[in-house]
C-alpha cells in the first residue's frame, strides 16, 4: 500500500498503447480494457480504489501514441515513482511516457483544445503482416485526387451526425454542443515502397463515436468510385449516416495526440 499523503492531488498520465488485444479504452466487466488494466495496477501501488479518466474512449482495437489521462489521490508516491511502478506492472502493450502532478481543475477530457488521429491504410491486393494490426486493408483501385476534393468539405465547424455512430452521444441531452465539432486540419497523403499505404490526418476539437472511421470508409467510396464528391457535400448537408460509406477497420487507427492550454 502507498504511502498517504495529506492532501488531495491530481495526476496527469500520458500514454502510448497496441489496442490489438484489448476491447477498447472504457471498463468492462467481462473483457480486458485500458482503463481497467490502470486502475487495476493504480490500486495495487496507492491502496486505494481509483478512477481513472481519459481524454477519449476509443474502440476495440484501436491504437494511440499519446493518450491524456488523469486520476486523484491521496498517495504521495512522487511522480516518478509512478511512471517506473506502472510500466513494471503494466504489459508491454501499454506504456506511460509521462507523468505530473496537475491543478485540481485539470480534466483529460473537458480541458482538452483539440486531438488529432492518424489513419494507416493500404489499397493493394495482400497487406504486410507486420501491418495487420496497423494498417487497414481495404484493397481496389483508388483515386487518391478525387478522395482529396473532398477534404475541404470537412474543415471548419459543421453538424457531423452524417459520420455519427449509434449511441455516440445522449440525443435527449438538453444544452451541449450536440453532433457540432470544428476540424482545424485534415490531409490525405500516399507513401511510397514496394507496400504503399495511405495516410490520412485529421485535427478537431473533438470527434464524435466512430467519427473518423466513418469519414475514412467514405473516403474510400469516393476514391474507389462507388460515391461521388458531389454525393459527399450532399450528405453532409443532409446529416443522414445511412448515406455514408461503411465504417473503416479500427486497427488502422491511432490517437496520436491531445492539445491543452498549457499555462
Amino acid at each position: 500500500m502507498g504511502e498517504q499523503s495529506v492532501h488531495l492531488r491530481n495526476i496527469r498520465l500520458t500514454l502510448a498503447f497496441d489496442g490489438t488485444e484489448f476491447s477498447g479504452w472504457q471498463r468492462q466487466t467481462n473483457a480486458r480494457t485500458i482503463q481497467g488494466e490502470l486502475e487495476e495496477k493504480l490500486a495495487m501501488m496507492t491502496g486505494e480504489k481509483i478512477v481513472i479518466h481519459g481524454a477519449g474512449r476509443t474502440d476495440s482495437g484501436v491504437h494511440a501514441l499519446a493518450m491524456t489521462a488523469h486520476f486523484s489521490t491521496h498517495s504521495a508516491i512522487a511522480c516518478s515513482s509512478f511512471w517506473s511502478g506502472l510500466n513494471g506492472l503494466l504489459a508491454d502493450s501499454i506504456k506511460v511516457t509521462q507523468v505530473a502532478e496537475v491543478d485540481l481543475s485539470f480534466h483529460s477530457r473537458i480541458s482538452a483544445k483539440a486531438k488529432v488521429y492518424q489513419y494507416f491504410f493500404t489499397t493493394e491486393k495482400i497487406v504486410p503482416p507486420h501491418r495487420r494490426h496497423y494498417c487497414a486493408h481495404l484493397p481496389g483501385a483508388f483515386d487518391l485526387e478525387k478522395a482529396r476534393q473532398c477534404l475541404p468539405l470537412i474543415l471548419g465547424r459543421h453538424d457531423f451526425s452524417c459520420f455519427e455512430a449509434t449511441g455516440s452521444r445522449d440525443k435527449g441531452k438538453i444544452g451541449g454542443r450536440g453532433a457540432w465539432r470544428e476540424i482545424f486540419s485534415v490531409s490525405l497523403s500516399a507513401g511510397s515502397g514496394p507496400s504503399p499505404e495511405y495516410l490520412f490526418e485529421i485535427c478537431g476539437d473533438g470527434f464524435l463515436r466512430k467519427m473518423v472511421r466513418n469519414i475514412i470508409g467514405t473516403l474510400i467510396e469516393v476514391g474507389q468510385q462507388r460515391m461521388s464528391v458531389t454525393d459527399f457535400a450532399d450528405l453532409l448537408q443532409k446529416k443522414d449516416r445511412s448515406l455514408a460509406g461503411p465504417t473503416a477497420p479500427a486497427c488502422g487507427l491511432f490517437l496520436k495526440n491531445v492539445y491543452y492550454d498549457e499555462r
